[in-house]
C-alpha cells in the first residue's frame, strides 16, 4: 500500500478563509500552514509565486481548483498537503474564481503519486470541487479528503 491521504493530509492544515486580498496572498495564505508545521520553509511559498510570474497560473487545474505546487528544492521539507478553502474565490486567471486551494509539498517527483491519483480521481467529479468549496467546516473538509482517499 502506497501514501494515503491520511498519511499526507493533517488536520492542522485544512482551513477556510473568507478572502484573500489577491492571487499572491492567496498563496501565502494556503502555503502558511505548511510552513508552520515544518514541512516546507517560507523560501516554498516565494518559489510558487515565482513560478506563477515566469510560467503563468501553471496550478489552476480545473474550474474552482488550484492545485499550488512548487519544485522540492524550492523548500520542501517533508511531504504534506494543506487544503485552503477560500469563500470568495481568488483570480489567477480573470473571471475565474478558484475557492479550493490545495497545495503539494512533494519532496521528490514519485512519493507523492499515489495521493495524486486521488486527487485526480476525487476531482474529476466537479461535484467533489463544490462540495469541498462550500463545506461548513475546516473538519467537514478534512474528512471529505480523508474519507475519499480511505
Amino acid at each position: 500500500m502506497g501514501v494515503t491521504m491520511s498519511d499526507m493530509l493533517q488536520r492542522e492544515n485544512v482551513q477556510i478563509v473568507e478572502a484573500c486580498k489577491d492571487w499572491e496572498d492567496s498563496i501565502h495564505v494556503a502555503v502558511q500552514p505548511l510552513v508552520d508545521g515544518g514541512y516546507v520553509s517560507s523560501a516554498y511559498i516565494d518559489g510558487i509565486i515565482e513560478n506563477v510570474h515566469k510560467f503563468g497560473p501553471y496550478f489552476a487545474l480545473a474550474p474552482d481548483l488550484a492545485l499550488l505546487h512548487g519544485r522540492p528544492e524550492q523548500g520542501v521539507i517533508k511531504q504534506q498537503l494543506a487544503v485552503t478553502i477560500c469563500r470568495k474565490g481568488v483570480e489567477y486567471k480573470p473571471g475565474e474564481p478558484v475557492r479550493v486551494l490545495v497545495t503539494l509539498a512533494a519532496q521528490d517527483p514519485n512519493s507523492h503519486i499515489d495521493v495524486m491519483r486521488i486527487l485526480a480521481t476525487m476531482f474529476a467529479d466537479p461535484a467533489n470541487i463544490e462540495k469541498a468549496a462550500t463545506a461548513a467546516t475546516a473538519d467537514e473538509v478534512y474528512h471529505l479528503f480523508v474519507d475519499f482517499g480511505a
